[in-house]
């Protein structure tokens, strides 16, 4: 009996937690062709457009819905890519992830190329916190934090090269292995003062994982707007555009002191 209970212990200790396990990206994606996954470990990562659901192909299987938000809104426009942080001397936790998340301020001046000017250009002149949703006051963003909250909502205002001043709510919840960021417009988003996307019809998640060859993102985000909007304005570039910019803000947050 003893021996018995000697082997069961010994057992408990050998075995490693399942959820202290990062994953691998072959397992999540064990289907990607070998091109694919080379622009997954590039700098840009894998994009995704498409008007139809059930083209979607990305989707890292995870204890959160991360894709049902966006889905259940029955957009028109819908991108979706996948990107892989490669480690560096040290590794990347998700509290790194939180706190460049944190960094509101540091969205200001990041670049974009535009193809109309032929030229790097900022696509957010200016970006910060601000109290609530209807509310202007900018607040600073606050140090960075020694643990993570289980969830947390901030309000941002973006000053965007396009559609002027921007206001969007972001939620971050965390699980046990990955970190969901939601952001959606709490203002209509006008083009030449006119608006051409209603509040809470742009949506976009954010997932993010470390991995054991560095940390996921996978991101989807979708728009609706009128057909008269559509024939117009390429809403796809402009969702791209928008999701390249974040995704490298993060990056650029995380990576800054790895």
């Amino acid at each position: 009996m003893r021996k018995l209970i000697f082997i069961f212990f010994l057992t408990l200790f050998l075995i490693p937690p399942v959820f202290g396990q990062a994953r691998s990206f072959e397992t999540l994606f064990p289907g990607l062709e070998e091109g694919q996954k080379t622009q997954v470990f590039s700098s840009k990562g894998l994009v995704f457009t498409t008007g139809n659901v059930s083209e979607l192909r990305l989707v890292p299987a995870s204890e959160f819905d991360i894709a049902g938000p966006v889905l259940s809104r029955n957009f028109s426009c819908l991108v979706e890519s996948l990107l892989m942080i490669p480690y560096g001397h040290n590794s990347i936790e998700l509290l790194d992830i939180y706190n460049a998340l944190g960094k509101i301020r540091d969205l200001t001046g990041r670049l974009y190329h535009s193809a109309t000017r032929d030229a790097e250009v900022p696509l957010f002149e200016d970006a910060t916190r601000i109290k609530g949703p209807r509310e202007n006051s900018p607040i600073p963003d606050p140090p960075g934090a020694l643990s993570i909250p289980p969830s947390e909502t901030i309000h941002v205002r973006i000053k965007d090269i396009n559609f002027g001043n921007s206001f969007y709510r972001a939620d971050i919840a965390t699980g046990r292995a990955g970190l969901l960021y939601h952001l959606s417009n709490t203002r209509a988003l006008s083009y030449l003062f006119i608006p051409i996307i209603k509040e809470d019809n742009f949506v976009t998640q954010l997932y993010f994982e470390p991995l054991e060859e560095g940390v996921l993102v996978y991101s989807i985000a979708g728009a609706e707007v009128s057909n008269f909007v559509a024939s117009r304005v390429d809403i796809s570039s402009a969702i791209r555009k928008r999701l390249e910019v974040i995704i490298s803000w993060v990056i650029d947050g995380v990576t800054v002191f790895k």
